[in-house]
């Protein structure tokens, strides 16, 4: 395992840590509210602090983007920016549903290079690293081989943050669910991602993410033979925060039916996002 990718998973078992033992007090949690549905806990915070304060012992100059506490440091300066998501599914976590993960990824001049999700209630430990293949529990995973759409289970995410683009997405919803086998929305898009690239999933569609949200999860499935672009299958899924996964049939089959269903505001902002890449 590179050194690299060792400290990142130091920090996600340490932050999976806190959030377990949290997890059987749940009454006794400070709770705010960020946004709609939108919600951050104590125990988002302390897993945050403890996640960075393992980063930055190893490496002092390099960048920060949590979900949590924003930005920090100079990734121009060393070249490295750590994308953290300290509790991937808050709302799943507080109500007691056990979905819920730690996503820690690390780009290298922009390019990422090595991702961990971590999944505390099943102490399932996703890894990888660029070039040397993804992995779960040091076993090896590869995307599915499945390449008919109706035998697919596709995982995918409600739009809860901005419902500027609900009739969209449900619109999609409306014409993949009757082609496929089943459909799944557990609610922490790290590990639906995570889940892809084991071949859990045979693929993945989302509107309105955030860059921590997917970095870990979207290495971990071009790692494990994925594909990942956004709505209309290009790179700028990291930007405009629309993501379509899968395995690469699958891949295009999702992109088919979505491409129906695009409206010009989310055209327009998978073009805008291109000048941001």
């Amino acid at each position: 395992m590179h050194p690299m990718l060792t400290i990142a998973v130091k920090a996600a078992r340490r932050a999976g840590s806190i959030i377990s033992r949290a997890s059987h007090n749940l009454d006794l949690l400070n709770v705010s509210k960020k946004s709609h549905s939108d919600y951050v806990s104590e125990v988002d915070g302390a897993a945050e602090e403890a996640i960075i304060k393992v980063l930055l012992a190893a490496y002092p100059d390099h960048a920060i983007l949590a979900e949590e506490s924003g930005s920090r440091g100079d990734k121009n300066k060393s070249g490295y920016q750590w994308i953290i998501d300290p509790l991937d599914g808050t709302t799943n976590f507080l109500h007691g549903f056990p979905k819920y993960s730690v996503s820690i990824a690390v780009k290298y001049k922009g390019v990422l290079t090595h991702a961990v999700v971590y999944d505390p209630n099943n102490n399932d430990l996703f890894t990888a690293s660029r070039g040397s293949g993804a992995y779960l529990n040091d076993h090896r995973i590869r995307v599915s081989k499945r390449s008919r759409f109706e035998d697919c289970l596709i995982g995918t995410g409600l739009p809860f943050r901005d419902l500027t683009h609900i009739d969209a997405y449900f619109a999609m919803l409306r014409d993949i669910v009757p082609r496929i086998a089943g459909i799944r929305r557990p609610g922490s898009a790290a590990l639906d991602l995570a889940y892809v690239a084991a071949g859990r999933y045979d693929g993945f569609w989302e509107i309105g993410l955030a860059p921590w949200d997917m970095a870990a999860g979207c290495l971990l499935i071009t790692e494990a033979g994925g594909l990942v672009g956004d709505l209309q299958g290009n790179e700028t899924y990291m930007q405009s925060g629309h993501i379509v996964a899968g395995n690469p049939k699958i891949f295009a089959n999702l992109l088919q039916v979505i491409a129906p269903h695009l409206t010009p505001q989310l055209i327009e902002i998978e073009r805008a996002a291109t000048s941001l890449k």
